[in-house]
Order: C-alpha cells, then structure tokens, then sequence
C-alpha cells in the first residue's frame, strides 16, 4: 500500500507541472527549483526530482547537469507536427465514433453546439473562454465515442499540448463561427452514420484550425 500511495504521490506531482508547463504557469526558460516546487506542492524533493526527469523524457523540460532544470517550450515546428497528426487521428475518430456512438453521446454534441452557438453572442472575452471550453468538450465526447482507450489518451494529451494554440484558435468571432459550423458537419454526419464524410470532415477542422493559426506547411 506504501509503495502504490508513494507512486500515485509521484504521478500527481508530475501531472501537476506538467500542467502549469502547458498552461503558461511556467515559462519558456524559467527555472523549476526542485525546493520551491515542493515547498508550493507540499512533498519533498523526491518525487519532484521525479517528475523533473519525466517531463525531460517528454521534452518539456531540459534538466541542465550541475545547474538545474529549465521549462523547454513547445515550437511552433511541434505544433505543426502534433496538428497534423492529430488531423488524422481526428478523422479516424470521427470514423470510429460514427460506427459507436450512443444516442446520449450524441445528444451531448447536440447540446454542445447549441450552448456554443448561444455563447457566440457575449462578449468577446466570455465569448473566448466558453466556446473554447465546449470546443473541447465537444472533442472530448468524440474522443468517448470512438470506443478506443489508447486512441482517446493519445488525443488528449495532444490536446493539453496545444492548449494556449487552440485557444487562441477560437478567440475571434469568426473562427469561432466557422469551427462551430465545422462540428455541426461533423455531427450531422455522424448522425446519418457517414463513416467516410466523418473522417473527412475531422481532418478538415483540424486543418483549418492549423490555417488560421499560420502554421500549415
């Protein structure tokens, strides 16, 4: 029992960091002193030496030999390259997710689409932050849907990478309208059981998401 509450102890701290890292808590060069952090996390520094070495494994930190450990940004080439793949891992998504998905899941999407298309008419910073919000909730429901653990963990940890990058994505009203007229095709689709149309319009929303963020090929 020791040894599996010490383990959960490790993964609640790295998942902790991580999570600042990818939210902007931590910025690009910042240093993470292993005291500091157990101090504000209330552990030792062990489990946060842990976590430390994780996130350099994953490319979030640089751990500098007799100096100490650095946040290491994600580049524009990253979200580039996450986008893309995410585009097709989208589309089989949406595949699988058409083949099933249950009538409350689609029910959810529904109710998503309606509760963003409200939102579009408040103002622009509550407009921002709830669309973005149902933007991932909307993929979550997806993500559910499709029936495939590893496929959903996959999309969702690239969905914590390109956090800050969505969000912005859907910070203007017409992107915003345009990415909710994107799920509803998406929806529609999956209601009418298009497996194929799906697929294809999955791809398409991530790709234009990559457009309007400037970072298409």
């Amino acid at each position: 029992m020791e040894e599996y509450q010490d383990h959960s102890l490790r993964g609640r701290v790295f998942q902790r960091i991580r999570e600042d890292i990818l939210t902007g808590v931590y910025q690009d060069g910042e240093e993470l002193r292993e005291i500091t952090l157990g101090e504000k996390l209330g552990v030792s520094r062990t489990p946060v030496r842990e976590a430390l070495r994780q996130l350099e494994l994953e490319g979030l930190v640089a751990i500098v030999p007799n100096k100490g450990a650095y946040v290491t940004a994600i580049s524009q080439k990253d979200v580039r390259d996450i986008y893309q793949i995410r585009s097709l891992l989208e589309g089989l998504c949406a595949r699988w997710a058409t083949k099933r998905i249950t009538q409350k899941q689609i029910e959810e999407l529904e109710e998503i689409v309606f509760l963003a298309e409200f939102h579009l008419r408040r103002d622009e910073e509550e407009r921002a932050r709830q669309v973005s919000k149902l933007d991932g909730r909307f993929h979550q429901v997806l993500y559910e849907a499709s029936d495939s653990r590893i496929l959903e963990h996959v999309l969702k940890d690239f969905h914590k990478y390109v956090k800050m990058a969505r969000q912005m994505s859907v910070g203007t009203s017409n992107r915003a309208e345009q990415s909710i007229a994107e799920h509803k095709g998406i929806l529609e689709a999956i209601k009418n059981r298009d497996e194929e149309l799906a697929e294809k319009l999955a791809d398409r929303h991530i790709r234009n998401v990559m457009k309007n963020l400037h970072i298409e090929k």
